[in-house]
């Protein structure tokens, strides 16, 4: 369904940097009031003080979102702040580079604590304020790996592929309840993610690629946001890589695999 970014409620997972950060201040561009959680609290001291000057609202939460009580505090903000929830937007996520084989299991588990489990468990929480609110929509910043995988981010591309199956199941099954789910899959965005990652050994095959500004997914998301968009692709390397795998699987896993 269509819908006016002004005066929608809307909160942002992983606020503090790359597109979470850039989504927060293009959702203010366009008249929305915002609660922000992440974990560096001066990075979203920053960030409040950005969407303060354009004249919007918001309300920041420091925490991590695998928190069951980070979440609730957020859920709290948006319903005593603001009285409701119209829009969230679940980007946290962290990444780890390195052969499956030689990883602990602790990695794996860390991965999809952050990238999976808590974006689902964040979604859950939220659907009674979302069911509520005013043509609300669930946006999952997933990944192009979550369509094509790399060889040593096993952990991060399996995470994705099952925020990818999670969206598409709850698109189906929130419609009755007038709640869209919009899935972005971007390639590499330029941001902080890679200095952050919870373990490196080697290099990922594809972090040479070039990167796509935050900011121009944050803006082509709100667009698909407001135009009841269902999936986006918002670069080109991101539509020609789920291409490929679409239409020619093994010649692509060959050609990766000699990266």
């Amino acid at each position: 369904m269509r819908r006016d970014i002004a005066d929608c409620r809307a909160l942002v997972t992983g606020a503090s940097g790359g597109i979470g950060r850039a989504m927060a201040l293009e959702l203010a561009r366009h008249g929305a009031r915002l609660v922000v959680l992440a974990r560096r609290e001066e990075r979203l001291l920053a960030l409040a003080a950005e969407v303060a000057a354009l004249g919007r609202e918001i309300e920041c939460v420091v925490g991590d979102v695998t928190d069951p009580a980070a979440r609730l505090q957020c859920l709290l903000r948006a319903e005593v702040r603001f009285g409701g929830l119209d829009a969230l937007v679940n980007n946290a996520g962290i990444g780890a580079i390195g052969p499956f084989a030689e990883a602990a299991p602790e990695r794996l588990r860390r991965v999809f604590e952050v990238n999976f489990f808590a974006l689902a468990e964040m979604t859950r929480e939220a659907l009674p304020l979302l069911a509520a609110g005013r043509k609300p929509i669930v946006v999952n910043v997933g990944s192009v790996l979550g369509h094509l995988a790399m060889p040593r981010s096993s952990e991060y591309c399996a995470s994705k592929f099952a925020v990818r199956g999670l969206s598409q199941a709850l698109r189906m099954e929130l419609r009755p309840r007038g709640i869209d789910v919009l899935l972005v899959s971007p390639a590499t965005t330029e941001s902080d993610f890679l200095d952050h990652l919870i373990e490196e050994r080697g290099a990922a095959a594809w972090r040479s690629s070039r990167a796509t500004p935050a900011e121009v997914v944050a803006q082509r998301t709100v667009a698909a946001m407001r135009r009841g968009g269902r999936e986006l692709f918002p670069d080109f390397n991101s539509r020609i890589a789920q291409w490929a795998a679409r239409l020619m699987p093994g010649l692509v896993e060959r050609v990766v695999s000699r990266r």
